[in-house]
């Protein structure tokens, strides 16, 4: 699925609603999310999941072309939990209604 998919299904769930508006909704959305996580902030979404952000340790690493050893810096990255009800309709693929 894509962001254009997400936006035909906003468009189909709300009427009243021309794409130029469904797109606006979407994007924000996924921009919302961003910021939040860009600030250091989680993101819970109830019933599918949280996002926040993890720091991955420096580690020492090895260039695949060359096989030399390379040490690779610390950073920070998003990380995604999954809510219950997302995991169980994942595993189980029944709805959980």
């Amino acid at each position: 699925m894509t962001r254009v998919d997400l936006v035909e299904i906003v468009l189909k769930e709300m009427e009243g609603l021309n794409r130029r508006q469904s797109e606006v909704i979407v994007n924000g959305i996924f921009d919302s999310i961003r910021d939040a996580l860009s600030a250091g902030e989680k993101v819970e979404l109830r019933g599918f999941g949280s996002f926040k952000v993890r720091q991955r340790r420096s580690r020492d690493g090895r260039n695949p072309k060359t096989g030399e050893p390379v040490k690779v810096p610390p950073k920070t990255v998003p990380f995604f939990k999954p809510g219950k009800e997302l995991r169980e309709r994942v595993n189980h693929g029944v709805d959980p209604d």
